[in-house]
């Protein structure tokens, strides 16, 4: 891949990939943006342009992603790869069944899983995920979504791709064509999964439960990216050791004695004892956890009541509870429970019910000797001076999943700059707030972005593959 680009290849990038088309969030280049200040970016191939922008503008949700398992499916197959699709179909049949009731429209298992095998070596795995997000797309990109499609649960919603999983997958098809165009530079055996459903935590459930390890080739390594909302476009950035966070979800259902708000010594009100657990939780991450631990407790919805002047027979927080190690975890958790039953035993009201999700996203964990020869593999490739390691962040990915099985296999997931340079610079003093991920207005550099993310990746594949 290009990392220095002549004025006149540039000047066609930026005519034929929306130059001037500038909007509040846009990542397209500004009408007075020169052509020299992005000259030292890279740009990606003209092909892999158009993919991007075929899959940003038809988005399609978790367990629902047909169109974009199919395109990842016959890009593999035009490479020569060994294809299998709709991996973990079984079990997202029993999931939906158990968890929703029925199987809705469209709702299946859409994961590939491409084998190319080019002679003795190492096994390295690289997977994509494919799902969007129910969230409006405002980019202002001439190709944006106005798709609206139906959650696996069913509700109604405008998608998008805000989390850059468009990017993922247009990364993931140059590196296998690269890696197949360069196939006399490394000797091995390459498994590309596209996987499903990682917004919701459950993709790699599937595909592991559908026997990822046994029915494919084991990996010696597990690669994946992902774009960053808050690096340049052009860069790499990485975290060694715990990189991501537990997620877990948890339900108290706060259980009172309702009657007339005139006379609250007759009842039990749930809203007073819910706002003493609220306060109460906070003293977990502030007096229960090792202050060079990492943890969250947050309350992120706080229901009850319909009148004035009714006390409610019940409250309901729904909490997101962030940790990297399983001790951490466990007491957060632990301590939850402790505190919502004491709270409420401290008011005489009934005991609470409290539900801890099952289906959690695990911490990711990079491993460092793995982390350290892609690093170097990919500095050698884009220039030492665009990467950088960062500190850990409290997002989930369930990318973990893959290195949490008895395998034990060692992963890595690093990081691309997505922000438009100068869009990055002006925000370093805090006056111009980059969107974040997940936001309606995330518009990805996708040129710059995409062909970093090819050349990265295919530099730390080969790496892996000729130093073991």
């Amino acid at each position: 891949m290009l990392r220095t680009a002549a004025l006149t290849s540039l000047a066609l990038v930026l005519a034929t990939y929306g130059a001037g088309q500038m909007q509040p969030a846009s990542a397209e280049v500004a009408p007075s943006e020169s052509a020299s200040s992005r000259e030292s970016l890279p740009h990606a191939d003209p092909a892999l342009i158009e993919i991007y922008k075929q899959l940003h503008a038809n988005p399609e949700l978790s367990f629902k992603e047909a169109r974009s398992s199919a395109l990842m499916a016959s890009e593999l197959k035009k490479l020569g790869f060994e294809v299998t699709t709709r991996m973990g179909q079984d079990w997202v049949v029993d999931k939906a069944k158990k968890d929703v009731g029925e199987v809705k429209e469209g709702v299946g298992g859409y994961g590939v899983v491409g084998v190319l095998r080019n002679g003795d070596g190492p096994t390295v795995l690289i997977r994509a995920d494919m799902d969007a997000l129910p969230v409006p797309d405002n980019t202002g990109f001439p190709f944006a979504s106005k798709i609206e499609s139906t959650t696996w649960t069913g509700v109604e919603s405008p998608v998008m791709h805000a989390c850059g999983h468009d990017i993922h997958m247009t990364s993931w098809i140059g590196t296998a064509r690269e890696l197949v165009a360069n196939k006399d530079k490394w000797r091995g055996t390459l498994v590309m999964i596209a996987q499903p459903a990682e917004e919701i935590g459950l993709g790699a459930q599937a595909m592991l439960a559908d026997g990822l390890f046994s029915r494919f080739p084991k990996p010696d390594y597990n690669l994946a990216l992902h774009v960053s909302a808050s690096a340049p476009a052009g860069t790499v950035v990485y975290t060694k050791g715990y990189a991501m966070a537990n997620v877990d979800s948890v339900d108290i259902k706060v259980k009172g004695v309702g009657g007339h708000g005139a006379y609250p010594h007759t009842t039990r009100d749930p809203i007073l004892i819910g706002s003493q657990i609220v306060v109460a939780l906070q003293s977990l991450v502030s007096r229960n956890t090792n202050p060079q631990d990492s943890a969250v407790v947050t309350v992120g919805s706080f229901k009850a009541g319909a009148k004035h002047n009714i006390i409610s027979d019940e409250a309901t927080l729904l909490l997101t509870v962030r940790s990297y190690d399983d001790a951490t975890r466990k007491m957060l958790l632990d301590g939850i429970e402790r505190i919502a039953k004491a709270e409420a035993m401290a008011f005489d009201a009934p005991e609470p019910e409290i539900t801890v999700e099952k289906d959690y996203t695990p911490s990711l964990f990079n491993d460092a000797n793995l982390t350290d020869k892609a690093a170097a593999a990919i500095a050698k490739a884009i220039g030492p001076d665009n990467v950088k390691e960062v500190p850990a962040v409290m997002g989930g990915e369930d990318f973990s999943q893959y290195g949490r099985t008895g395998e034990k296999i060692p992963g890595l997931l690093f990081w691309i700059g997505a922000v438009e340079p100068t869009k990055y610079e002006a925000s370093q003093d805090g006056k111009l707030p980059l969107p974040s991920l997940h936001s309606p207005y995330f518009a990805p550099d996708y040129s710059p972005t995409i062909a970093t993310g090819v050349e990265a990746m295919t530099a730390a594949a080969i790496g892996l593959f000729n130093e073991g």
